[in-house]
């Protein structure tokens, strides 16, 4: 897959090239000079153990779809430090500090801090993250701008199947609609995680446009998500309308696993306007 990635006191945060006023606050925030928040009764955790690095990349699938930016997405690194803490009437809540990569190029884009909080009722994990960076937005604007530019200017509406293939390889016509699934997928795999089930996007098996009068673009999907550490693959249906600059409308239905239990479907960042032409009647 050319120039694309499949889909997958503190010690001072290494390669920090900026340290806005913002992240410095949320790191004496979350990691000491006596604030409350300081997890000190919490249990430290290895940063390579399972449940780190699992609610890193819970933080991080948070980020990619609240980002809207198929150019800004980001993978983890490896997990500097990580702190779990019982927070009574509400869940376990984690602290992390960790290292990312450019989603399509595997360079070092920066250092988070974040915490995941796992409600003990059922409803998405408590995501807040706040990131460095290495690379200039106005950069990656430009890259959302020609990815979109690329989508609209299709001489026929695009569909397709199997991204990527057999051989884990993306035609490089198709990586702008990989893209905007990881983002949209990673919504719904921040919104299925729990302490025990974490998520990555295996495949796109079918993918299909829709032309709209006004300025998005919209895509129908069918993803597969590869469920940990059950193994089992999560068929979903994936409604998603962009334009750059703006936030991501999703819309999405999974199958339900085969053991059983609630699909968690629903809709986030509010509903997909109704484009033109006619469409499936799964979303009506």
């Amino acid at each position: 897959m050319p120039g694309l990635r499949a889909l997958p006191g503190l010690p001072a945060l290494p390669a920090l090239r900026a340290s806005p006023p913002a992240f410095l606050l949320l790191l004496a925030l979350l990691f000491g000079r006596g604030s409350p928040a300081v997890p000190g009764a919490g249990q430290e955790l290895q940063p390579g153990s399972r449940s780190a690095v699992e609610a890193a990349g819970v933080a991080l699938q948070y980020r990619n779809f609240q980002g809207g930016s198929p150019s800004g997405l980001r993978v983890l690194g490896h997990v500097r430090k990580a702190t779990v803490k019982n927070i009574p009437e509400s869940g376990h809540k984690y602290y992390l500090q960790f290292s990312t990569e450019d989603y399509r190029t595997g360079e070092d884009a920066g250092n988070c801090l974040a915490t995941v909080l796992y409600p003990k009722k059922k409803s998405p994990p408590v995501v807040s993250i706040t990131c460095s960076h290495t690379k200039d937005q106005k950069e990656i604007q430009e890259e959302d701008n020609r990815l979109y530019q690329k989508i609209r200017h299709q001489s026929k509406p695009i569909t397709a199947n199997n991204i990527p293939d057999s051989y884990g390889n993306i035609e490089p016509a198709l990586e702008p609609v990989w893209a905007l699934a990881v983002a949209g997928s990673s919504s719904i795999m921040w919104q299925r995680s729990t302490e025990s089930l974490g998520y990555n996007l295996a495949q796109v098996k079918s993918v299909r446009q829709w032309i709209r009068k006004d300025d998005f673009v919209e895509f129908d999907y069918t993803v597969l998500l590869h469920e940990l550490p059950s193994q089992e693959i999560i068929p979903c249906e994936l409604r998603l309308t962009w334009l750059p600059g703006r936030p991501l409308k999703v819309k999405h239905s999974c199958a339900a696993r085969s053991h059983g239990g609630d699909d968690g479907s629903g809709a986030e960042s509010g509903s997909a306007a109704g484009p033109a032409g006619e469409k499936g009647a799964f979303f009506q």
